[in-house]
Order: structure tokens, then sequence, then C-alpha cells
């Protein structure tokens, strides 16, 4: 992602050199004024224009903490990004918006979108962002006047900054999250075979949804760190009808398995009795053999045995 943001190169010094400066200037700007008063030097211009100067040095102090920065203005035209911790002092005829490059949680509420084969589901993301480049972030979108509360003459903290941002991104991933939900099936039962899912997909739709989400993202200079969806289910709607779906798939692949056991354990119960001359068992007999104990094998209740005490024959 190209960025336009660069470092400030401007005069800036460390505060407390800055705040000693301005305290001897008050305190010779006084003693000044004092002297002229008991008549010791002949004009007062020096101590007052030193009065003055006092005055307004303290316009140029600075703090910033870790994983933050200012945004440095020259009546209007971007000087660069000053992110020095600590307390500085600049040029007082520049002015700064502060922002904070430390990572931020989003969790937007969750949505109700289609998927790939048209069924309504309910679908919600969490966010890992955070600001990457300060001049996008502040100049290429409108931040200062959704700061402001839409006037963009109200004082703008840095809270209602970042707010601002994190409006921006909530729309933008609404977006996102809807067209990567759109792209694949809710569960296997939906989708082709071998074809990624939103149930079974995890860690590739995650990266698909983080792609989609930077490259919505690039203009304004925030990116997302991480992304993952955090809820998935069928709108409630059709959530019922979906659940009984479910459940008689899920029955159907059970029974799958019993009777291929059974079939198994018939066949090596027949292959057992001939080997080991048990008894001869005619077709029919094998027939009637087969089907009782497909019976026993499959059947959901126990069966009730009847005993034959007569001849086969």
């Amino acid at each position: 992602m190209e960025t336009k943001e660069f470092e400030f190169k401007g005069f800036a010094m460390n505060g407390f050199v800055a705040l000693f400066v301005e305290i001897a200037l008050v305190a010779l700007s006084t003693w000044g004024m004092v002297a002229f008063g008991n008549g010791q030097i002949g004009t007062p211009i020096p101590s007052v224009l030193g009065l003055l100067l006092a005055c307004i040095l303290p316009i140029g102090f600075r703090k910033l903490e870790p994983n933050e920065a200012l945004v440095m203005l020259f009546f209007g035209k971007y000087k660069g990004t000053f992110t020095k911790t600590g307390f500085h002092w600049v040029n007082f005829l520049m002015t700064s918006k502060k922002v904070s490059l430390r990572a931020r949680n989003l969790n937007p509420d969750n949505i109700k979108v289609n998927d790939k084969t048209g069924n309504p589901i309910m679908i919600g993301q969490i966010l890992v962002w955070k600001l990457k480049d300060t001049y996008k972030a502040m100049f290429e979108i409108d931040s200062q006047t959704m700061a402001g509360g839409g006037s963009g003459t109200a004082p703008v903290t840095v809270s209602n900054r970042m707010k601002a941002f994190e409006s921006f991104i909530k729309v933008q991933s609404d977006a996102a999250l809807r067209e990567v939900a759109g792209m694949y099936a809710y569960d296997e039962n939906e989708a082709e075979a071998d074809e990624l899912t939103l149930r079974a997909g995890g860690k590739e739709i995650n990266d698909v949804l983080l792609s989609k989400l930077n490259e919505r993202l690039a203009m304004s200079g925030l990116e997302v760190l991480e992304a993952r969806i955090n809820y998935l289910a069928y709108s409630p709607e059709i959530a019922a009808v979906m659940l009984r779906r479910q459940q008689a798939a899920a029955i159907i692949s059970a029974r799958e398995k019993i009777v291929e056991g059974a079939v198994s354990m018939v066949r090596m119960a027949l292959d057992k009795l001939k080997a080991e001359g048990v008894v001869e068992l005619d077709e029919e007999r094998k027939a009637a053999m087969v089907s009782n104990l497909m019976v026993v094998l499959c059947a959901d209740e126990s069966a009730q045995p009847v005993v034959n005490t007569g001849s086969l024959y």
C-alpha cells in the first residue's frame, strides 16, 4: 500500500530546555521592567517584547506518549508526522492534530445476509485495526467533519477523531463481510463437492475477509491486522427448517454406517458357518437368516427372539 506519510523534519527541541529558556526569558523581562521603573535602563521595549514572546512560546510545547503521533501543519500545508515520544517544543506557528497509533478492537453488530445459495444467514465479525498512514487518514477521508459531529467547526479531540475512523471501518467492514458471505455456501449440504464453506472454511475464510477489508481501507490509511468471523447461524425464519434438515442428514449418515456394518457382520456370519461346517443352508434359508440378522442389527429397538426347537428339514 503506497504511503503519503513522511517524518516531520522541522525544528524541534527538548521541551525541558525550552521550558528553562521560557523561565529565564520571563525573569529577565521582569527584571528589565523593574529596572526601567527604577531608572536603571532607558527603554522598556526589550522587556515588553520579551514578556510578549514569553506569552507566545508555550504554544509550541507538545507531549507525546508511546504510539501517538502529531500531524504537523503550517498554515494548512502538511509538513510531516511527528512521532518522537516525550516532551518537545516546536515552532509555535505550527498547528498539530494528535492521533493514536495503538491497535484497537472492533466488534460490529451481527448482520443478516444471503449466502451463495441465497439462504438468509446471520453473521458477525471481530476486527483488530490500527492507524497506518496518518496523511491518508486525516486528509483522504473526511475524518475532521465526522469527528466534529458534522459541523466541522466544533473542537475535535483525539477520542472523537479515533471514533470517526472507527465509524468509517464499520461501514466498510459491513460491505466486505456481505461480499465474502455471498461468495460461499453456509455449509457442505449446500455446497458442491470439495467447495469451501462458511462453517468449515475457518482460517481460509478469515484470510479472504482480511484481504477484502484491507482492499477497501487502503484509501483511508487504516489497516486491519486481524479479522475473523465470530458468529454464524441461519436466520430465524429458516433456522427451524434447516435444523430438521441437518438432523435428517445426520440420521441418514448414521443409518448408512449401521447398514454397512450389518452387511459386513452378516457376511462374516455366513462365511464362518460355512467354513466350520456348523450347518448347511440352502439359498432360501440363507435369505431368511440374512433378513432376520438385518432386522436385529438395524432395528432401533431390541429384537424379541423366537426359539425354534424343530428341525430345519
